[in-house]
């Protein structure tokens, strides 16, 4: 070896120094950068970061390997605005909530036979979940594809009962076909969104309450198949009441057992004699109730829900609270009941539920008695709620008749039967439909509709005799006896829901069967369709420009229109006003029914605009128009706190 020593200058050792420390500097940055690589690669390898393993030990469900107490709060997302769905999660967190639960409505995604809609409007479920996991909150989701969930037909699609013999929730072909293809797009839409793929959603429940229907175990078995087979490879739950029978009709292989409530150690011992080998928890705990027009508000003992809470708390039990926030039946969503053939109760339009946070998500006397006991049991710090969202009072408008539903009448291609057929037979959901004959042979007496569905107005020679409802099997009126020859008998009949839940689910509208005068048949009907829906009234209301009434009918469109300099949610007060739907802006904010206990319909800030605002009302009765004033509260509500 060769040693050279060389002795630099004193410029080169000033530039062999610069060097040095720009070589170390730059190392220094590429170190940085090396390291920032392997976090990111890190934080990819686990991302989404909440990638986690859920699953189901004999007593516990369990979070990567630990015991996880679900406290849940339901809400229905096709039931709140959309631009309402973080305050109101936010809201479920505020009050000790760790999961939000969610029906998905197939009839609300399928919105004509093979065409499913995921993306507009307050469709968009799949943004409703990632809210969910940007607040940090989990979900339980309840697709159905039967939910009851008092909605329209419990959220199965109308369009089956097209088919004279259907049977739904069953191994029937063409209730099988549909329902597949339903699971198809929706798993679609949620796979990313499991939790074993990062995201939020925890469970799927199969089917709803299937215990209380049917016992067709092959189809429980059929549609958990249909999930796994599309990629739900999170655990699965089902929920039915807390009785032995129930429970062996509705519950599934290895899914959780869900009781619709567990309220008390005895329900629990009834799912673990079942089912020793999954967990069992209360899928629906009630601190609310639902209400039909014609009753008074559901107003559930608050001590009751207090001592269940604390039971479920002290047992370790996970809860759903059904509904945290239950929102708005908008336009013809509100299903109804019936517990024999002759009854109907249609629900409100409200689906307030007097749940903890109310209609307009205002936290109510409920919410803070449960924040306070959830705060007590948790080991997690709770926030502080959200800024409540703003309300404002409307002077009152005033309203003027523009159009009858005789008037548009002549408009609207009749069809022609031979007998009358339900809404379903001409591809309608509901609305209105005008049953028209001439009468021959008997002409005067007894007249009986088999049978109305589910609120009828009958006309003689242009002249209003009087209306049939539903509920109670009375379906009878006498018409008086006229001279005219020919005698012309109309009928007007308006869909109020489809019945939701129990064996008469299967329930068309309209005139469902036949006519008879004095017990004989009455033939050859025309019958005019009116959807009186969004669409209808955009193509056939809103242009209305002359009211032409002759015979002084009932069945009017009442129009007004309004100034905002500013906008934020209201409640329009229809007290003044008989039976009938409000319209804002184009948008069906639901039925109203002097009947009540309803009177004020909510009208999110969303439906109305800065400038000019359209109103239009029908009501079936009512020949006098009235003015309509927006309120800050709905009936009994809190006031706002801003």
């Amino acid at each position: 070896m060769i040693s050279v020593t060389i002795k630099p200058s004193a410029e080169l050792s000033v530039l062999i120094s610069v060097t040095l420390r720009e070589i170390k500097t730059t190392m220094k940055k590429i170190f940085l950068l090396l390291s920032l690589s392997v976090c990111i690669t890190k934080s990819n390898a686990q991302t989404p970061a909440s990638r986690h393993s859920f699953t189901l030990s004999a007593n516990d469900f369990l979070m990567d390997g630990k015991p996880f107490q679900i406290i849940s709060g339901e809400m229905h997302p096709f039931r709140i605005p959309k631009e309402y769905w973080r305050q109101r999660i936010q809201m479920a967190k505020a009050m000790g909530c760790n999961t939000i639960a969610a029906y998905i409505f197939w009839n609300t995604h399928e919105i004509k036979p093979g065409v499913f809609d995921f993306k507009t409007e307050n469709r968009n479920i799949a943004e409703f979940f990632r809210i969910c996991q940007e607040e940090g909150m989990w979900a339980l989701l309840r697709p159905g594809p039967y939910v009851c969930g008092e909605y329209d037909f419990g959220g199965i699609p109308t369009y089956l009962l097209k088919i004279p013999d259907i049977k739904v929730r069953c191994m029937d072909p063409r209730y099988i076909k549909p329902m597949t293809e339903y699971v198809e797009h929706l798993s679609a839409e949620i796979k990313p969104l499991l939790c074993s793929k990062g995201g939020p959603i925890l469970m799927v429940q199969i089917e709803n309450e299937y215990g209380s229907y049917g016992n067709d175990k092959e189809y429980i078995k059929t549609l958990k198949q249909l999930w796994e087979q599309n990629g739900m490879d999170v655990p699965f739950f089902t929920a039915d009441g807390a009785a032995p029978y129930l429970l062996e009709a509705g519950t599934a292989e290895g899914a959780a057992i869900g009781l619709d409530s567990g309220a008390e150690q005895a329900d629990f011992d009834c799912a673990k004699k079942h089912n020793p080998d999954v967990p069992s928890f209360s899928s629906e705990t009630y601190p609310g109730w639902l209400t039909h027009w014609n009753e008074t508000w559901a107003r559930p003992d608050t001590n009751s829900l207090k001592k269940e809470i604390e039971f479920l708390f002290s047992t370790k039990k996970s809860f759903n609270l059904y509904v945290f926030h239950g929102g708005t039946n908008f336009g013809f969503t509100a299903g109804a009941n019936a517990a024999k053939p002759t009854e109907y109760q249609p629900d409100i339009t409200s689906y307030d539920y007097d749940a903890p946070l109310n209609e307009q998500g205002v936290p109510t006397a409920k919410y803070y008695m449960l924040r306070n006991l959830i705060a007590k049991n948790v080991t997690y710090k709770i926030p502080e709620p959200p800024a409540l969202i703003p309300s404002m009072e409307i002077p009152a408008i005033e309203m003027k008749p523009a159009l009858s539903i005789f008037q548009l009448q002549k408009n609207i291609p009749a069809l022609k039967s031979a007998q009358p057929n339900p809404f379903e037979a001409f591809d309608q959901n509901q609305g209105l439909a005008i049953y028209k004959t001439t009468l021959i042979g008997h002409k005067s007496g007894k007249l009986k509709i088999w049978e109305p569905h589910d609120y009828a107005l009958i006309f003689l020679n242009g002249q209003f005799i009087d209306t049939v409802y539903r509920d109670g099997g009375n379906w009878e009126v006498i018409l008086p006896k006229t001279t005219v020859k020919d005698p012309v008998l109309e009928i007007v009949v308006e869909g109020m829901g489809h019945i939701n839940y129990g064996q008469y689910i299967i329930d068309r509208k309209g005139i469902t069967d036949r006519v008879t005068l004095n017990g004989m048949t009455l033939m050859n009907w025309e019958i005019c369709p009116m959807a009186i829906d969004e669409k209808f009234i955009q193509q056939y209301v809103s242009v209305a420009t002359q009211y032409d009434n002759p015979e002084n009918k009932r069945g009017i469109f009442f129009k007004g229109e309004f100034t905002l300099s500013t906008t934020a949610d209201t409640y329009f007060d229809m007290s003044a006003y008989t039976k009938g739907v409000l319209y804002i802006n184009g948008h069906n904010l639901g039925r109203f029914w002097n009947t009540g206990p309803q009177q004020r319909l909510y009208c999110p800030a969303s439906c109305l605009n800065k400038g000019q605002n359209k109103i239009i009302v029908l009501d079936l009765l009512q020949l006098e128009a009235k003015p309509v004033k927006g309120y800050k509260i709905a009936e009994g509500g809190l006031p706002l706190r801003h």
